[in-house]
């Protein structure tokens, strides 16, 4: 019954079709649409939705170290800097709980050393970034120092001249929020000068970035250079200058000056000028010398109970990227030494 039943459907189903087929065509009607067959044009017309994509989250202090400015390096060479993939996990860690940064106020300021290192079987000169973290309750100084071997003369000069100061750090949560209203612990030392305007600036004005050193002051430790007893001498001899150093606790000027002569290093007729010329260094290096002990005394008979505490409490770390795959192997070239202002660190991570 049931396959008969079928097949008079199918014939009358098939005799339906073939009277519709002779009907004129005036008097045609389409088939309405039934809502499955909508549904049915519907699916295929939609494409298929694309699988979604992860990105991994940003850490929150991700960006930290790149955000310091390092002090004294090369602007020709700032792309080098970051030519790695550098990984300072170590420094956002010390902020964490149980960290040696966990919940103090931090001053952090980079800097770079170029170091022979070997990388994916290559050795070459790269220039490794560090960043120096100050424990402080204020900004360790307001200034910079500019030296190198071929200025003569040192200056130490606010911030502000060469566009840098201390500017608060803005985790990567909170950057949605209004900075004022932010009470951030963490300060960084900035630099505000662009480089594509560096071309409108003469060239002694570049050069002094290169130059430049972040500047400290412990009234509390005896400066290295107050204890120093050498002057370096440039004497503006002809056919060319004598370049010497004299130590005036263990050289005598009349021994010392006989001596370069000998060595055809300065001219016998130049001899008075030169022992002239040596004299008046030293007495420039005394009196500096006097007059820093002296600023020194005078910094602690200033300063209260709470202020000296602090600096006596005051910690500087040193940190290195991280070892990855993606970086060079710079185990073997940490060192304690910041700059001759701060010393070393009191710790190298």
């Amino acid at each position: 019954m049931r396959r008969r039943g079928s097949k008079r459907k199918q014939r009358g189903e098939s005799h339906s079709s073939s009277q519709q087929e002779q009907a004129p065509a005036e008097n045609h009607v389409p088939p309405a649409k039934t809502a499955a067959s909508s549904r049915t044009k519907r699916a295929k017309a939609e494409k298929p939705e694309p699988e979604p994509e992860y990105f991994e989250d940003q850490r929150n202090l991700e960006d930290l170290w790149k955000k310091t400015f390092p002090v004294g390096t090369e602007w020709d060479q700032m792309d080098a800097v970051y030519q790695f993939n550098w990984n300072f996990s170590n420094l956002e860690n010390a902020f964490e709980e149980d960290g040696k940064l966990y919940g103090k106020k931090v001053y952090l300021f980079g800097c770079t050393e170029p170091q022979l290192v070997s990388f994916k079987g290559e050795s070459k000169i790269i220039y490794i970034p560090a960043v120096v973290a100050v424990v402080s309750p204020f900004p360790p100084s307001d200034k910079i120092g500019i030296k190198s071997v071929q200025r003569e003369s040192e200056e130490i000069v606010p911030m502000k001249q060469m566009k840098m100061d201390w500017v608060p750090y803005i985790p990567l949560e909170n950057r949605e929020s209004q900075v004022d209203r932010i009470k951030s612990q963490i300060f960084i030392l900035s630099c505000t000068q662009r480089r594509a305007a560096l071309k409108h600036l003469k060239i002694e004005r570049i050069k002094k970035y290169e130059y430049c050193l972040p500047y400290f002051y412990h009234p509390f430790k005896e400066d290295e250079l107050e204890q120093k007893t050498e002057v370096q001498i440039i004497f503006p001899a002809e056919p060319a200058p004598v370049f010497c150093e004299f130590d005036w606790e263990l050289d005598e000027l009349e021994e010392f000056t006989d001596k370069l002569i000998e060595e055809d290093q300065l001219d016998k007729d130049q001899k008075n000028a030169f022992k002239d010329f040596v004299k008046e260094k030293v007495r420039e290096a005394k009196r500096a010398n006097r007059e820093a002990r002296e600023a020194r005394q005078k910094a602690r008979e200033e300063l209260n109970e709470e202020t000296k505490l602090s600096f006596e409490n005051m910690k500087f770390y040193k940190f290195y990227p991280v070892q990855t795959p993606d970086s060079p192997d710079i185990s073997n070239t940490k060192s304690p030494f910041i700059n001759r202002y701060y010393g070393k660190a009191h710790e190298v991570l």
